[in-house]
């Protein structure tokens, strides 16, 4: 187990050897400035939930902090263990963390990580949107939980006694990592079950049946893939002779017991390793029922809907801080008698690279001004350019991941630099709860089925029209293509109007990064790999921003 305090402050190192002196090497950084250095995101903060600013900073100051930084190491490094019976043969069913990952859900929850946007004050989902790009470049795996914590609580607004007794716990600013009752409990958490062997992203193959027992239903059943085990109750689907149906299913029942949900194992995975995502059984676990019977997709769609935010979100908040760790190197380090900062080939590459982080948070924040909004308009673009955001900001982040742990050389490639944890998360958030081309699917499904949608993100991408003739040609082919959409299309069709979303809020906000960004992602001058700025582009400008 790693020794938390040396972790924590390994002390002053010496660089006189017996062989050598240690020169040209970055000083460390105990601390990370996730805040202040970051002028993008303080200028978003500043637009859409300025009353959040100074809370914000200081979470980032608290999760930038030496102390943090050791417990979701800790985290990362002790994985998960499934204890799934106790030591005389009676079932448990629990997982034991290490206690980084309880520090680290501690943090997240106590700054409103899942209880900031329905507080009921302005700017809520913005502020949460920030929270999530904060700690997802400390320790991502927590976000999972807290994630879908946060997203139960609109899905649950159907059922009025469920929400009475869940929604207190889910928007308390505290955590209870317990294994007990919810009823015992003053805080809880809340996971999602729905992928079956079977059927994957197509939960209509779903086998998994409910039972009527009394007010109540008795699931049996599996589910391939449930993150978050620990979490106090999971929303899943099974069939009803209605049709497939949402259920809420508690780890333990009304009178006391530990529901039959099985952990069968937990998974291997490349990435994500502080969080635990299992495959579960349900052996007649008791449930409740959310929504009407046979309506269960469109129930539990409420609860992808916003974690489609926090996955749309989580990427950019990977590609801040790999930019962050290759800024602080290549300034840090020279070769050839110069900065590698300084040399024009690496300014290509971080300006090139931070167009697309840059572009990301502009983009992911309008949309999450657009959940704060309260009118249909507000509803029906948020649907849409959530799936835009989600699809390409994920894209992009692998990408980045790679060519910014190259800007360290082997350096990067080494388990002891943040690089390799960030490159094995970074695909993560695409392949969970719908991969590219799920995602591209319900596009076109979204222009098709609820033609509000397009209208809303077509008036306000026309907004910018006129002000650059590279965007008016950009906008002019996108929806020239979204008015024939087809299948084989769809992913271009994503990817154009994911990039016109970034460019017309660099406009709108008169970004210093909005001229190149039309020049590269719009203009056609661009596609090959990260460093293939056309002539005339102020790549060192564009790196300063990093």
């Amino acid at each position: 187990m790693l020794d938390k305090a040396a972790a924590a402050s390994p002390g002053p190192a010496r660089a006189r050897l017996a062989t050598h002196e240690v020169f040209n090497q970055p000083q460390p950084r105990e601390t990370l400035d996730l805040w202040q250095a970051d002028a993008p995101l303080r200028a978003a903060v500043a637009e859409a939930a300025p009353g959040d600013a100074e809370a914000l900073a200081a979470f980032a100051a608290e999760i930038g902090g030496p102390e943090a930084q050791a417990d979701a190491l800790a985290a990362q490094k002790v994985p998960p263990e499934l204890k799934a019976f106790d030591r005389f043969g009676r079932r448990l069913d629990e997982v034991a963390f290490h206690p980084g990952y309880h520090a680290m859900m501690r943090r997240g929850a106590e700054a409103g990580y899942a209880a900031r946007a329905f507080e009921d004050a302005p700017g809520g989902h913005a502020a949460h949107a920030a929270t999530v790009y904060l700690l997802g470049q400390i320790e991502p795996g927590v976000c999972c939980p807290l994630t879908m914590t946060y997203a139960a609580v609109p899905a649950l607004r159907p059922e009025p006694e469920l929400a009475a007794f869940w929604r207190p716990k889910l928007l308390a600013r505290a955590y209870d990592g317990d294994a007990k009752p919810a009823a015992d409990k003053t805080s809880a958490t809340f996971g999602m079950a729905m992928t079956e062997k079977q059927g994957g992203s197509d939960v209509r193959a779903n086998t998994t049946r409910a039972e009527p027992d009394g007010d109540a239903y008795r699931l049996t059943g599996h589910k391939w893939f449930c993150s978050a085990p620990m979490s106090d109750a999971f929303l899943t689907l099974a069939y009803l002779p209605e049709g497939l149906t949402c259920f809420l299913v508690p780890r333990w029942t009304p009178d006391g017991e530990r529901n039959p949900i099985e952990l069968q194992r937990l998974k291997d995975k490349m990435g994500d390793k502080a969080n635990a995502s299992s495959e579960i059984e349900y052996r007649r676990a008791w449930a409740q029922r959310v929504g009407e019977p046979g309506r269960g997709v469109p129930a539990i769609l409420e609860m992808v809907h916003h974690t489609r935010l926090d996955a749309a979100m989580a990427p950019v908040g990977f590609m801040r801080r790999a930019l962050d760790e290759a800024a602080w190197w290549t300034r840090s380090r020279s070769a050839f008698q110069k900065r590698l900062a300084d040399q024009p080939l690496m300014q290509a590459v971080l300006g090139d690279l931070a167009l697309d982080w840059i572009g990301a948070l502009a983009g992911t924040m309008r949309v999450a001004r657009a959940f704060d909004g309260a009118s249909d308009e507000d509803r029906a673009f948020a649907r849409l350019t959530v799936a835009l955001m989600k699809y390409w900001n994920n894209k992009r982040a692998p990408a980045l991941c790679y060519e910014a742990m190259e800007c360290l050389g082997g350096a990067g490639y080494v388990e002891e630099s943040p690089m390799p944890m960030l490159y094995r998360q970074a695909p993560l958030n695409s392949i969970w709860e719908g991969s590219g081309n799920v995602i591209c699917l319900d596009v076109l499904r979204t222009l098709a089925k609820a033609p509000e949608a397009g209208e809303a993100l077509a008036a306000e991408l026309s907004l910018r029209r006129g002000e650059d003739a590279r965007y008016d040609a950009a906008l002019d082919a996108a929806l020239a293509l979204a008015h024939r959409p087809a299948e084989a299309r769809a992913r271009e069709l994503t990817e154009r109007l994911a990039l016109l979303l970034q460019a017309s809020e660099l406009m709108r906000t008169g970004s210093p990064a909005a001229g190149d960004f039309l020049a590269t992602r719009l203009g056609g001058d661009w596609g090959r790999t990260a460093g293939t700025l056309p002539e005339g582009t102020d790549a060192a400008a564009l790196a300063e921003m990093i």
